[in-house]
C-alpha cells in the first residue's frame, strides 16, 4: 500500500469518486482536482454529493454551470444539488397531472418520486451532460465527479422496459417505479454517459473508504456491483490512516486500524490500493486543501479549553424510562455505533425494572456477544440473562429473507399482466433501498406489536420517505389501483403508533463530523415530513473528552466543537456525547458509554 498522489496513478480523462458518507470523497476529490490543476492539467470539478460542502472547501459561491478557482487558475468546480435537481424533476413528471386527477393521487406521485432512488436519477441526469458535452470533452484534460452513480441506477438506466409506456403509466406507490418518468429525449445521453463510465480507457472509479470494517464493506459492496456492470477500472483510497501514536489513545487507534486493514474485505484485496495520512485539519481553504497531499502537515492544536457540557447517555435512558417509552428506534447511518446504542439503552432500561424485546438487522449472534459479554455460543433463543438484569428478549431481523419474500410476493402478482421486459425492470426496481426499508418494516411492525406489555428497542428504523409511501398505500388504495405488495395490517396500525411521541421516541445516532451530522439532518427532516419527531441526538465516539495528548487526534476533537454546539443548540439540549472508547463494550460495561 503506498501514500497515494495522483501522478502515480494512470489516471484517465474522467474520474469518479465514491464510497460511504464520512470516508472523505469530497476533500479527496478536491485535493486531487487541485493537485492536477497545479501541475497545469485543465480540470473541471463537479459535485452531486447532497452532503457536499465544496462552497465551504473552496470558500466561493458556487453554482451548476462551474466557476473559476481564483488562486488556482486551471480550476473550475461547478456544485450540483441533487435535492434541488430532485425537486425539478419531481415537478416535471407531476406538472401534467395535476388539475386532472385527485388531489390525494397527485401528493401520492410526489411522494413516490422523494425517495433516494430519485435523487440519485435526477443527479445523473445532471451530471450526464457534463459527460457528454463534447466542448467539455476539448476543453478540459479531466473532469472529476464527487460520488458516482450506484449500481443500482446504473442497472435501472440499461433495462429496456424503463423507456416503455409502461413506466409513465404505472402507479406502482409501495416503492420507486415511475422515477423514469417523462425522460425519453434523454435517453441517448443516458447510454451515452452509461457506455463511457464502463470505458477504461475514458474512465476511472476511485473507492475512498476509512480503515473502519463498515465502509471498507461499503466499498466492496459497491466494487462488486459495478463490476458487474462492466466497470472495472477502479483503485482503492483509503483515507484517515494513522501512522504513528504517542499516547494511550492513538496507541489504540493505531492498533485498531491496522487490525481492520490486515482483513481488507477479500472484494478489494486485487485493487490497486493506495493510502492517505490522517490528518489534523480541515480540508477547507486552498492551503489546507493542498496540504492533503502533500507530505507536509498544517499547523496542528495540541490543547484546547473544553468549554461546552452536554448531557450522556444515563440521561438520555432516565429520560425514555420516565416517560414511559414503549417503543425506541436507533437511527442513523451505517457505521456510526447505532447497534451498541441501541443494546446500551435495552440493558439500561432493563436494569430499571422494565421487560425489553430488543431488535435489529445486524446478525443476531454479533448482538448477543455485545449484550452478553460471557456468552461464547451462538443465539439457539430469543432470551438472554445477565446475572444482574432482568431478562431481555432479542429478534433478529434478516433484511435479505424478508426482501425475497417481498419480491416473491409482488413478482407473483406482476407475472400475471406484464410482459418479459416489465417484469424486468420490476425486478431492478425491488432491489432499490426504498423497497427494501418497506420488506423489512413488515417485520418490523409484527415487533412493534409486542409493545403492548414490554418496551420494544429496535435498532435501525425505515425511513418518513417510507411511512409516507406506507400511508398512501393504505389510504389512496382505490384510487392508484395497485397491483403490487399488500400492505398488513400491523403497518396500518403501526403508522398512528409511530407518531405518537407518548409511545414512540426516536434517537438519532451520529459523529461529530460534516457528513455524518449534514446526513443526520436530512434524516431528521425525512422524519418530520411523516409526523415523526427525533426526541434525542448522540453524538457518538467523540474525541471531544479523551484527554488524547496526541497532537492529531487532539486537533480532530478540537474541531469536533462546531458540531457538538450546533446540535446541542439544535436540539435545544437534547443531545448526549459518548466518548471514543479503545475497546468495544460488553454486557454491564455498555452502560459506561
Amino acid at each position: 500500500m503506498q501514500l497515494f498522489y495522483p501522478e502515480n496513478c494512470n489516471l484517465t480523462k474522467y474520474l469518479f469518486y465514491t464510497g460511504k458518507g464520512g470516508v472523505g470523497k469530497t476533500s479527496t476529490a478536491c485535493a486531487t482536482a487541485v493537485y492536477l490543476a497545479d501541475l497545469g492539467k485543465r480540470v473541471f470539478l463537479v459535485s452531486t454529493d447532497p452532503a457536499s460542502n465544496l462552497q465551504d472547501v473552496f470558500e466561493v459561491t458556487l453554482d451548476n454551470k462551474g466557476v473559476p478557482i481564483q488562486e488556482v487558475p486551471n480550476l473550475v468546480v461547478a456544485n450540483l444539488d441533487p435535492m434541488e435537481a430532485a425537486a425539478r424533476y419531481r415537478e416535471s413528471v407531476v406538472a401534467p397531472f395535476r388539475g386532472k386527477l385527485p388531489d390525494a393521487v397527485i401528493k401520492n406521485m410526489e411522494e413516490q418520486l422523494s425517495g433516494s432512488c430519485t435523487v440519485e436519477i435526477a443527479a445523473f441526469n445532471e451530471f450526464s451532460k457534463f459527460i457528454t458535452d463534447e466542448q467539455m470533452q476539448t476543453k478540459y484534460d479531466h473532469i472529476i465527479f464527487d460520488t458516482a452513480p450506484t449500481g443500482h441506477t446504473l442497472r435501472m438506466l440499461q433495462l429496456p422496459s424503463a423507456w416503455s409506456n409502461f413506466i409513465s403509466e404505472s402507479t406502482h406507490g409501495a416503492s420507486c417505479l415511475g422515477q423514469l418518468s417523462g425522460l425519453e429525449s434523454m435517453r441517448t445521453v443516458y447510454q451515452e454517459a452509461v457506455s463511457t463510465l464502463g470505458d477504461k480507457k475514458r474512465t476511472t472509479l476511485i473507492l475512498v473508504s476509512r480503515p473502519e470494517e463498515t465502509p471498507l464493506l461499503e466499498a466492496e459492496r459497491a466494487s462488486k456491483e459495478l463490476q458487474q456492470l462492466g466497470m472495472n477500472n477502479q483503485i482503492l483510497i483509503l483515507n484517515g490512516v494513522l501512522t504513528s501514536s504517542d499516547d494511550a489513545i492513538s496507541k489504540h487507534l493505531y492498533e485498531k486500524q491496522q487490525r481492520t486493514l490486515g482483513n481488507i474485505p477479500e472484494g478489494l484485496i486485487r485493487l490497486t490500493t493506495f493510502y492517505l495520512p490522517l490528518r489534523s485539519y480541515n480540508i477547507t481553504g486552498i492551503a489546507n486543501v493542498r496540504a492533503m497531499l502533500k507530505e507536509e502537515h498544517a499547523p496542528v492544536i495540541n490543547q484546547f479549553e473544553q468549554n461546552i457540557e452536554m448531557q450522556n447517555l444515563q440521561n438520555v435512558i432516565e429520560d425514555l424510562y420516565q416517560s414511559d417509552i414503549k417503543v425506541i428506534f436507533t437511527m442513523g447511518k451505517g457505521g456510526v455505533g447505532k447497534t451498541t446504542v441501541a443494546a446500551a439503552i435495552a440493558l439500561g432500561l432493563s436494569k430499571r425494572g422494565k421487560k425489553v424485546h430488543l431488535s435489529t438487522t445486524d446478525p443476531a449472534a454479533h448482538l448477543k456477544f455485545i449484550v452478553n459479554e460471557n456468552s461464547h455460543n451462538t443465539m439457539s433463543n430469543n432470551t438472554m440473562n445477565n446475572n444482574t438484569m432482568s431478562s431481555i428478549t432479542m429478534s433478529h431481523i434478516d433484511e435479505r429473507d424478508e426482501l425475497r419474500k417481498y419480491q416473491e410476493e409482488v413478482l407473483s402478482k406482476a407475472k400475471a399482466t406484464m410482459s418479459k421486459d416489465d417484469l424486468s425492470y420490476i425486478e431492478e426496481d425491488l432491489r432499490s433501498p426504498c423497497t427494501q426499508e418497506i420488506a423489512v418494516f413488515r417485520a418490523f411492525a409484527e415487533i412493534v406489536d409486542k409493545s403492548e406489555d414490554q418496551v420494544v428497542v429496535i435498532d435501525t428504523a425505515p425511513t418518513g420517505h417510507t411511512l409516507l409511501l406506507l400511508d398512501a398505500t393504505q389510504s389512496y388504495h382505490k384510487e392508484l389501483k395497485r397491483t403490487q405488495g399488500d400492505v398488513p395490517d400491523s403497518v396500518k396500525k403501526l403508522l398512528p403508533k409511530l407518531r405518537n411521541p407518548e409511545e414512540t421516541q426516536v434517537v438519532i445516532v451520529t459523529l461529530a463530523e460534516t457528513t455524518p451530522v449534514l446526513e443526520s439532518m436530512r434524516l431528521e427532516e425525512d422524519l418530520n415530513r411523516a409526523g415523526i419527531h427525533a426526541a434525542w441526538w448522540i453524538m457518538n465516539a467523540s474525541l471531544y473528552g479523551t484527554g488524547t495528548t496526541n497532537a492529531i487526534l487532539s486537533a480532530k476533537a478540537y474541531q469536533e466543537l462546531e458540531w457538538l454546539h450546533k446540535i446541542n443548540t439544535h436540539t435545544l439540549g437534547k443531545c448526549a456525547l459518548i466518548g471514543w472508547k479503545p475497546k468495544d463494550l460488553k454486557g454491564e460495561t455498555l452502560l459506561e458509554l
